[in-house]
């Protein structure tokens, strides 16, 4: 399969850098199939705590974040068509989130990671960690990191 006819993969968590990377996307790579994908923790860190109750079941919080992670890669995948993408959503468990965003690329042979970027850098980046850069550490294909808009 070219790059040209390949899918990509579209990182959306419902960010105003999520959005600008979809729209940026539109405007490099033209229109194509695309699957935007959100990744959602199988439990996040508060969540945690309350699966040692033995009243509240860890696959609850599993079906939860993933029907949360589902409605925002649907409205990813909606602004996606609306920029000219003939656009799918997925929404995956991973932790860490890079390990989901390259899985789907792995399993599409996605061309391109298209990521938006917080712009994070030193200390912010350090304690924060960054999205972008992990994924572009760990596919073994092109990603695409969109930079927010300047603020100046």
């Amino acid at each position: 399969m070219s790059t040209e006819s390949a899918p990509i993969v579209i990182c959306f968590d419902g960010s105003p850098g999520a959005v600008r990377a979809i729209e940026t996307a539109a405007k490099l790579l033209g229109p194509r199939r695309s699957v935007v994908v959100d990744v959602a923790a199988a439990i996040t860190p508060a969540e945690s705590v309350a699966t040692i109750s033995p009243v509240v079941p860890s696959a609850a919080f599993e079906q939860e974040n993933t029907a949360e992670a589902s409605g925002v890669a649907a409205r990813g995948a909606q602004l996606a068509r609306a920029a000219g993408f003939d656009a799918e959503a997925r929404a995956v468990l991973g932790t860490p989130t890079w390990e989901g965003v390259v899985a789907v690329a792995d399993e599409i042979d996605a061309a391109v990671i298209v990521i938006g970027s917080r712009g994070l850098a030193g200390v912010h980046e350090f304690f924060e960690g960054s999205l972008s850069h992990a994924v572009a550490e760990h596919a073994r294909r092109p990603v695409l990191i969109v930079p927010p808009h300047d603020e100046q």
